[in-house]
């Protein structure tokens, strides 16, 4: 695909101003307001069907199975977790489980779950429902363990990881223990990887539940064409009040112009995975309601530190010195991004504003070159996926600036490109040599970026999500310490140490935290983009326009 010529699309003044504030406070909200409409006279709209149009399909419809976002965007409408989180606040609130406490060491937790709640097949949710899942997610051995269930692995540590035990005390009563405490465990729980499935649906279908999600949540899947549109129903016995709409479409509309269009003619209601450049051309448009999603993430190059020769630091920081921030944000992201100088945003606590960073210096990085052994630089294959993410919304368009700045200092890098699923797959088990790659946040917590993306125990072949396979004994113990540990202070000041070590060692490039960039229908009412870039549906409604 080439590169989007945005020479005649320079943004107003006053677009640029908006921008400049909004990064300066770095707090997000939709750009512009959806005038309120007088909806008196207007039809029924609770049979409606709201249809989404986005980049990509989702991988699977198991959540437990995957750390995929489109998989997630519509799972999170089928599937409920224990807790979850306030929207726009960030608080965990009840769910599923109507309250819990814990005991003085952190070890012991205890869920008083809802009553009178059944799962879309009819079957009771209960304890031993939880339990049913815990045991599937965590034991290897359980005869429904078939996947990867990596978020598992990564946010628990291994299988089964620091949870002791999972049991029902009784028919609504749930007992988590253990073996160390963790910081951010009720931020975990609230994850929709942990959403609750139906024990009868995944003995039914076990290796096929990913095409048979049954949860408690507000809809339940009608229909899947692969590549295409899933299609999810509203669920009439939701236990917290019936959908506003009967219908959710997820449309798969590759092409970021293309689903711009569709939105502008009304054969769509939202558009995920815009492009910066069409900001002017939504904000401009009477029918259209611009939204920013909040930034939360990191777009960064992975180097695989177990192959030569990014096995040496010196060629990771002269690759580091070679990529030019500032000129990639403005020629590729249409200045509507930020350089990163870590791995964590810079809204997020525990970040470290003192790193001396890696300026753009390719003089230097011909220097490290040399020193390293390569006075005549290497080859190398730079991999990139096919379609926009949230850190990356014109992905090919980043693998050939990198390419190019690599270039000038000696290292002649080969673009490979891949499909989304095939992508994930290959890169966790770390085939590649550099990728482009990123993480949008799941929760406030540092540990949700730079355990995942940091710690040795992310970093096993089929389950990594630490895809610079980077292994420190002196992060990992940074970062379990920060994990076992309540008191904020000493947990912000060891983030912070960790981001200084991390630095020095370079393991992988940080380019860019985005701003998502989305718009709707003025018919849209009730949708509250998450930083997340999850969310689920049922207060989404449609009004006549």
């Amino acid at each position: 695909m080439d590169r989007d010529n945005n020479s005649s699309l320079m943004l107003p003044a006053s677009i640029a101003i908006i921008i400049a504030v909004i990064f300066a406070l770095f707090n997000y909200a939709p750009v512009k307001k959806a005038p309120i409409v007088n909806t008196a006279g207007s039809t029924n709209n609770t049979n409606q069907r709201l249809i989404i149009g986005r980049a990509n399909d989702s991988v699977t419809l198991d959540p437990a199975s995957t750390t995929e976002m489109n998989s997630f965007k519509v799972t999170v409408n089928i599937f409920e977790t224990l807790v979850k989180y306030e929207k726009n606040e960030g608080r965990i609130i009840p769910c599923l489980a109507e309250s819990w406490n814990s005991s003085e060491d952190g070890l012991t937790w205890v869920f008083k779950l809802r009553e009178g709640i059944r799962f879309h097949d009819g079957t009771d949710f209960n304890a031993s429902a939880v339990c049913f899942n815990f045991h599937r997610w965590m034991d290897k051995d359980n005869p429904y363990h078939n996947g990867k269930f990596s978020y598992w692995n990564t946010v628990f540590g291994g299988f089964p990881g620091f949870v002791d035990s999972v049991k029902a005390l009784s028919n609504h009563s749930l007992e988590i223990k253990l073996n160390k405490p963790y910081a951010p465990f009720l931020n975990a729980l609230a994850m929709p990887a942990f959403g609750i499935a139906g024990p009868e649906a995944i003995k039914e279908h076990n290796e096929d539940l990913f095409k048979h999600p049954v949860g408690t949540g507000p809809f339940l899947l009608k229909s899947w064409e692969h590549n295409k549109s899933i299609i999810l129903e509203r669920n009439d016995k939701y236990w917290n009040g019936r959908a506003k709409v009967k219908e959710i479409e997820f449309r798969i509309i590759p092409g970021n112009k293309d689903r711009l269009e569709e939105l502008k003619q009304g054969s769509i209601h939202i558009a995920d995975y815009l492009s910066p450049v069409d900001i002017a051309e939504v904000k401009y448009d009477p029918n259209l309601h611009l939204y920013l999603r909040p930034s939360f993430n990191v777009g960064y190059i992975a180097m695989n530190n177990e192959r030569f020769p990014f096995n040496k630091r010196d060629v990771r920081v002269a690759i580091n010195h070679a990529i030019d921030k500032e000129k990639l944000v403005n020629d590729v992201f249409d200045n509507f991004a930020k350089p990163a100088a870590t791995y964590i945003p810079p809204s997020l606590w525990g970040y470290n504003n003192n790193l001396k960073t890696y300026e753009y210096d390719p003089d230097k990085s011909r220097k490290l070159m040399q020193e390293a052994g390569f006075p005549n630089g290497f080859k190398t294959t730079l991999w990139v996926m096919d379609a926009a993410r949230d850190y990356f919304p014109k992905p090919l368009q980043v693998a050939e600036f990198v390419k190019e700045s690599l270039k000038q200092v000696g290292i002649y890098a080969e673009i490979k490109v891949f499909n989304w699923d095939e992508y994930l797959t290959r890169i966790r088990n770390g085939e590649h040599e550099i990728a482009l790659i990123g993480w949008t946040g799941d929760y406030a917590d540092p540990d949700n970026f730079l355990y995942t993306m940091f710690a040795s125990e992310n970093a096993k072949p089929g389950f990594a999500a630490n895809y610079s396979l980077y292994k420190s004994k002196e992060a990992d113990q940074l970062l379990i310490q920060a994990r076992e540990t309540t008191n904020m202070v000493f947990r912000r000041s060891l983030y912070r140490s960790l981001q200084e070590i991390v630095n020095y060692e370079a393991p992988s490039v940080p380019l860019v935290h985005t701003m998502p960039v989305m718009a709707s229908r003025l018919s849209v009412r009730g949708y509250v983009p998450s930083m997340t870039g999850i969310e689920s549906l049922e207060n989404v409604e449609l009004a006549s326009e």
